[in-house]
């Protein structure tokens, strides 16, 4: 065992040039670094970014009520260091420090202890029984991602690859082509959202096939499966009981009968948030009619939440459910809820957010639980810094499993 010796926090930016926080943590013979990320497009039930008074509170909590107080602390008992934060913050969503900087203090107590034990962080928190995970990137955004785009934030692509670097060249030879096409049919340059994903001013039906023949020709020149996906983020545009596109509204049954056709006569296999985060049923509806074909990924209904989770798991929500460590605030939040997933049957996808860092702690996090997808875009730096460490992470692995 080894106590926690020091800590550091700072200020940094993230992707979108906003503010966040980054900590250090020590041990003897330990470091572990980790800054929180930021999503646009967020669901009700995640923890609270920032207390009032912004990230300087945040800043301000842990130099007055924490980096003293986290001395002592044994950093491989990862599930006490977390009731701690729990404890001294006193909230349900670290609404007194702040979720960005509990999440920041428990990742990087993780990969202090991963480094004070000199093993890989993804062997720390995996063992042996670990797998390498399927990068799921986004090739063409919209929704709060982008400005002028589709009603659809996000359209996705997922090669597979014995190696996980085709899989990543090839999710960026999908994102490359698409831009290729595109710019034929525009007269305009072809911008990126939040996430580098290409920015189109184009109808979502059209989009849906575009990005569906531009992956099946990839795939037939890779030779690699390429699978076709989506993230609706469609509480952001659920009003009054419709679902309010460019061209159309859509009542409650008609949204599930556009997203059922999505996947049986387009052959979309991913489909993220089709439904407002409170819409259960819908999601249940869809999840029976296409759930032999695709797995229908929970975002914002369940925002890596147990107690969410669980009600999913009562009423046959989905089948699959999307982590993100910042929405909880731990670490140990996040796995109990991982854990609830796979002991139900349910696929599970590690996901990045659009105002993102360098830290690359979810390519390790990913393969440890043995996700079935990584979501982490398919260019620019941050998302290639956690594309590139899996890698290397596949290189430490043996490069098979």
């Amino acid at each position: 065992m080894s106590e926690i010796v020091d800590s550091r926090i700072r200020k940094i930016l993230d992707s979108r040039g906003n503010e966040t926080i980054e900590v250090e943590i020590y041990t003897k013979y330990g470091r572990g670094v980790s800054a929180a990320p930021s999503g646009a497009s967020k669901g009700a039930t995640e923890v609270k970014d920032y207390p009032d008074g912004g990230i300087d509170q945040s800043v301000k909590a842990f130099k007055n009520e924490i980096s003293k107080k986290i001395v002592g602390i044994e950093s491989e008992d990862q599930e006490g260091f977390d009731r701690f934060l729990e404890d001294i913050d006193g909230t349900e969503n670290f609404s007194s420090i702040g979720g960005n900087l509990a999440v920041a203090l428990s990742l990087a107590n993780a990969c202090a202890t991963a480094d004070e034990l000199g093993i890989p962080l993804f062997r720390y928190l995996g063992g042996l029984n670990v797998k390498m995970t399927t990068p799921l990137g986004n090739v063409v955004g919209g929704g709060k991602h982008a400005v002028n785009g589709t009603t659809i934030q996000e359209f996705l692509i997922a090669s597979h690859a014995d190696n996980v670097f085709d899989a990543i060249k090839t999710n960026s030879l999908v994102h490359r082509r698409i831009k290729e096409r595109a710019s034929k049919e525009l007269d305009i340059p072809i911008g990126m959202g939040d996430e580098k994903a290409w920015v189109l001013p184009f109808e979502d039906e059209k989009v849906i096939s575009l990005v569906k023949e531009v992956a099946d020709e990839v795939s037939d020149k890779s030779g690699f499966t390429i699978e076709n996906g989506m993230d609706l983020a469609a509480t952001n545009y659920f009003e009054k009981g419709h679902y309010v596109y460019r061209d159309r509204k859509l009542t409650r049954e008609e949204q599930v009968d556009f997203v059922e056709s999505i996947v049986k006569d387009w052959g979309y296999t991913i489909i993220e948030d089709p439904f407002d985060e409170n819409d259960f049923e819908s999601f249940a509806e869809l999840t029976k009619r296409v759930g032999d074909k695709a797995i229908v990924i929970g975002d914002d209904i369940y925002t890596t939440n147990y107690q969410r989770l669980k009600e999913g798991i009562d009423k046959m929500a989905s089948n699959a459910i999307l982590l993100k460590p910042n929405q909880v605030g731990t670490l140990t939040r996040l796995l109990r809820t991982w854990r609830l997933a796979k002991d139900n049957g349910m696929s599970t996808v590690v996901s990045h957010r659009s105002g993102e860092t360098t830290d690359y702690f979810i390519s390790h996090l990913a393969v440890a639980i043995g996700a079935d997808y990584i979501k982490t875009g398919t260019v620019g730096g941050e998302r290639i810094a956690k594309l590139n460490e899996l890698v290397r992470i596949q290189e430490e692995m043996g490069g098979h499993e």
